[in-house]
């Protein structure tokens, strides 16, 4: 599964929807409150996907959509999981409202199409980008901005590489 690695970024290649959600579990089993993960790829690029993997390795058993018109959902497991999506918003006025480096404070934080808060995110976060591979695989970049984050990148690399 994992592609190549650095010592803190880890590229890993996903197969299909089902192995894009496996990779997301194993981040969400290692998430912990306050953890933060800025999703990064075009339309259709598989980043709600990879957030219900997530919120399924985080113990939660709800049902994952894409926030787009709602803005942010929150789903409950072993943490709150707060997932937001800036896609439609073009004011940064508006993407302030949110209050987003707060919302992670009793949970994890994932947002999609975080450059539309760029600037207003905190600075120490896991940059996941998720991109086209082919028409159902996917190579999926986890870049950690942060110590936090370096650690959970081998936390995450050690389940995988003991898991294939």
């Amino acid at each position: 599964m994992t592609d190549t690695t650095t010592e803190t970024q880890l590229t890993l290649h996903s197969r299909d929807a089902e192995a894009t959600r496996s990779i997301g579990a194993a981040l969400g089993r290692h998430a912990e409150p306050g953890d933060v993960f800025l999703l990064h790829g075009e339309l259709g690029a598989g980043k709600t996907t990879f957030t219900q993997g997530f919120a399924r390795g985080a113990g939660s058993e709800e049902l994952v959509n894409s926030p787009t018109f709602v803005l942010v959902n929150e789903y409950r497991g072993r943490l709150p999981i707060y997932h937001a999506d800036l896609y439609r918003l073009d004011d940064p006025d508006e993407v302030e409202r949110l209050d987003l480096a707060n919302a992670s404070l009793d949970g994890v934080l994932l947002v999609e199409w975080p450059e539309r808060g760029d600037g207003l995110l905190p600075a120490e976060h896991l940059l996941v980008r998720i991109e086209h591979a082919g028409p159902e695989e996917r190579r999926l970049a986890f870049v950690p901005r942060g110590r936090r984050y370096e650690r959970l990148v081998a936390e995450v690399r050690g389940e995988l590489d003991g898991a294939g």
